[in-house]
């Protein structure tokens, strides 16, 4: 099975309903689809081949979407790229996966223009949006691109399920950024278990709000086709626009990143939008304080799952669905399992190991290494065999994140490995204080790390963002702490900022924060 199955399928029942919503256009599923045909049609035009990459530039929209499946269509291979990045960084990433076109808006010209300087085999930009750009590469207009194209899907031999259809380059958090190979059976399969797993159905409405070139969001491009429901794009996250967009459009359900919902959850005035089209808010891409989801369902009045997933796995390996016996328990003691990490989705073998390998023991208790098997799991890293070898053994890939398991199968992440702190020969995982200071009422943001120290080896600090209006000390927060965690768990030193360092995807970027504060250690030195 391949992703223009998708289409084709959603097309064969679909084809009067509405699709896609976005920039104030609207299509049905038989538009969307000419238009995909018509893209797949001028990429081959310009002598795109089967396992040629194309490389993407773009706020999230219909391009994007119709994006995904033309290059699929084609058996090309496209790299949704991080618009949030410095040209240098795109470049590297370019250079890499050999990208040979590239579709840019035309919002980013000047870091396509920038390319320029940088050794790259890209030959055409598609530019959408208005303007006339001038560029050091071949360039032509989105539009003008499909406009005289046959509307009819072209004729080339078939896409293998084995055949790569992704490349997603990892944040880099640990070195030089990664590209994951995502095939079409890894990217088919994802999308009928969340089809299973959440129930989605045509009635459905996906504010697509986290970027599409993130898997927080982009799996989702395939499950709600492949089901026929509606899409819904917004180009960058205002959370007014957003809270206006859900209510307008009545949305049914989305997945966003923790901050993202964090931010709406203390927007203004959030409470006094119509939310009842929501049936579920999903939350994913990092983890995420009990307390938070408090928030998030008392605001959004609906259900809620937290999610669990890696780019290398399409992304989800876990969901917080309850399952059917804990649907009995009282709504305090339901809401534990929900605010967990989850237990894994269909299709998904999941065990919490030691460092020996041996299964830890499930009692909430023992903290392990989750690994991971089945058909969405990556085959690998593009053109890196030792980190391909390094990540993946005997079939099970290595996620580097530490959880505990309970009775019940139900994993919760502590932290990364990487992020753990040793303080005094103390193991303390960052989730855990970070929870605890999401609990705070003043604090809006919260991020744990460990920073060298002469006598602890590393000391716990805690950097925060205060609410509006809000006032707390260092002293008060600490203390605030060592009333609720042991006390060498707490920060020994926190920190203000007005906003806390991210990713491009919206999450908050743990090592700029370690590598500022390991700066200032050594120059104090």
């Amino acid at each position: 099975m391949n992703i223009p199955f998708i289409l084709e399928k959603a097309v064969s029942l679909y084809a009067q309903k509405e699709a896609i919503v976005s920039g104030g256009k609207r299509f049905t599923y038989g538009e969307f689809a000419e238009r995909v045909y018509k893209l797949s049609n001028f990429l081959l035009s310009i002598g795109l081949k089967k396992g040629d990459c194309v490389a993407i530039l773009h706020e999230n929209s219909h391009q994007f979407l119709e994006a995904y499946f033309s290059t699929a269509q084609v058996g090309a291979i496209l790299n949704p790229l991080n618009f949030r990045l410095s040209p240098k960084e795109l470049a590297f990433i370019l250079k890499d996966s050999g990208a040979v076109a590239l579709i840019a808006s035309r919002h980013f010209a000047s870091s396509v223009n920038s390319l320029g300087n940088f050794q790259i085999k890209i030959k055409t930009v598609i530019w959408t949006g208005q303007g006339d750009e001038t560029t050091p590469f071949r360039g032509i207009d989105y539009e003008e691109a499909i406009k005289e194209q046959h509307s009819e899907p072209p004729s080339i031999s078939e896409i293998s399920d084995s055949g790569i259809a992704h490349l997603y380059y990892t944040s880099g958090t640990t070195g030089e950024p990664k590209g994951v190979i995502l095939t079409h059976k890894n990217v088919c399969t994802h999308a009928l278990a969340t089809i299973a797993e959440l129930r989605l159905n045509d009635t459905d409405k996906w504010i697509h709000v986290a970027p599409l070139f993130h898997l927080a969001d982009a799996w989702a491009t395939f499950a709600i086709t492949w089901v026929g429901a509606r899409h819904i794009t917004v180009p960058d996250f205002d959370p007014q626009s957003v809270l206006e967009t859900i209510q307008n459009e009545r949305i049914t359900l989305t997945n966003m990143i923790p901050t993202m919902l964090n931010m709406l959850v203390n927007t203004p005035r959030a409470n006094s939008y119509d939310f009842s089209s929501l049936r579920v808010i999903l939350s994913g891409g990092a983890s995420i304080a009990p307390d938070l989801v408090r928030k998030i369902m008392k605001t959004f009045k609906c259900d809620y799952i937290q999610t669990y997933g890696m780019t290398e796995t399409c992304p989800y390996l876990t969901l917080s669905i309850l399952k059917e016996n804990l649907t009995h328990l009282a709504p305090e003691e339901q809401f534990i399992y929900k605010a967990k990490t989850g237990r894994p989705i269909i299709g998904v073998l999941l065990k919490v190991v030691r460092d020996n390998g041996e299964e830890v023991d499930h009692n909430d208790k023992e903290v392990g290494e989750i690994i991971v098997k089945g058909d969405i799991v990556t085959q690998g890293y593009w053109n890196r065999p030792k980190e391909t070898v390094a990540a993946i053994k005997d079939g099970w890939l290595y996620t580097g994140d530490l959880a505990l398991v309970d009775i019940e199968g139900y994993v919760n992440i502590v932290d990364r490995k990487k992020d753990m702190i040793v303080t005094g020969g103390e193991n303390v995982y960052s989730t855990e204080v970070e929870n605890v200071l999401y609990s705070h009422p003043a604090i809006l943001e919260a991020a744990v790390i460990g920073v060298p120290d002469p006598k602890w080896g590393e000391a716990i600090k805690a950097v925060v963002v205060l609410k509006e209006e809000k006032e707390a000390t260092k002293e008060e927060i600490i203390a605030y702490c060592k009333d609720h965690i042991a006390h060498y768990k707490a920060p020994k030193t926190v920190d203000f900022m007005s906003e806390l360092p991210k990713t491009g995807s919206g999450k908050i970027y743990k090592k700029g924060l370690k590598e500022k504060y390991a700066l200032g250690s050594q120059k104090m030195g």
